[in-house]
């Protein structure tokens, strides 16, 4: 992959920009690569430089990425304010349902409609799907679409009032836990130990659900990036960004194996 700047905007002129409509709603996509197909969900506040380069990662492993552009400006460096704006916004969105366990985010049916696009798209035996930090959960009810094989849940941060509870309604979550067994899936989890936002309560309420269909991953707090962008250091003091704003992008580092773990599980299930 050729290096790209982190700290610049990045223009994502090596993806291709399309607008996919399903009930409705129309958004629009980054999609790169050949391959079967890895839906990228990005963190709060949006599309950074940071998610796009993992999103190359992907896409060099072997991989069609999609990039659905959910908040924010798309290639953005994270902007102490701008990011601020961008998140109170996204709070108050009834698509994502920041606040309140136990219900299902409207976004995840549109998310989910991509995953069967992609896959009719890319062939394959199905789909993978990562959500990351707000979007952290959707990989989860997204396994209620037969096309995703391969969820990673990346410090799912919703809901942010209940740091125990999970933002999937019950009947959804048990049809996912009853999907998980029939079609021997495992749903991946990674956060830092110290994480405000992503709790040990929430990787406690996933193995309660899910038991050993769940393996969450827990990094210790000093494996994280210690300068990361300006929103991150004003607003997020603290590990929280296991594969983009606390990556730290050198060999033995905990983060890389992190990033090469998901990887390989992408691998794993799409290419069997």
């Amino acid at each position: 992959m050729a290096h790209r700047s982190v700290t610049e905007d990045d223009p994502l002129d090596d993806f291709a920009c399309r607008d996919y409509t399903f009930d409705g709603a129309s958004k629009q996509v980054h999609v790169a690569g050949t391959g079967p197909a890895v839906i990228v969900m990005t963190e709060m506040p949006g599309i950074s430089p940071h998610v796009a380069r993992f999103s190359r990662w992907v896409r060099d492993a072997g991989f069609t990425v999609y990039m659905p552009s959910l908040f924010g400006r798309d290639g953005a460096v994270p902007d102490a304010e701008e990011g601020a704006a961008v998140f109170r916004r996204a709070c108050v969105s009834a698509e994502f349902r920041a606040f309140g366990a136990n219900a299902t985010a409207p976004v995840t049916v549109w998310l989910r409609a991509l995953a069967r696009q992609a896959h009719a798209d890319c062939g394959g035996p199905g789909v993978g799907a990562i959500g990351m930090c707000f979007t952290g959960n959707f990989a989860l009810t997204m396994t209620l679409e037969s096309a995703v094989l391969a969820p990673v849940l990346s410090q799912p941060s919703l809901p942010l009032d209940v740091p125990g509870g999970l933002d999937i309604a019950p009947d959804d979550l048990a049809a996912v836990k009853q999907r998980l067994d029939r079609d021997d899936l495992t749903v991946m989890g990674y956060r830092f130990e110290g994480d405000r936002v992503c709790r040990a309560e929430r990787f406690a309420a996933l193995s309660q659900a899910l038991g050993d269909r769940f393996i969450g991953r827990v990094l210790p707090d000093a494996a994280a990036h210690p300068a990361p962008p300006a929103f991150f250091a004003r607003h997020v003091p603290f590990p929280h960004s296991v594969v983009t704003a606390h990556l730290i992008d050198e060999a033995g580092q905990p983060t890389l194996a992190a990033r090469d773990e998901i990887l390989a599980f992408f691998a794993h299930r799409l290419r069997s």
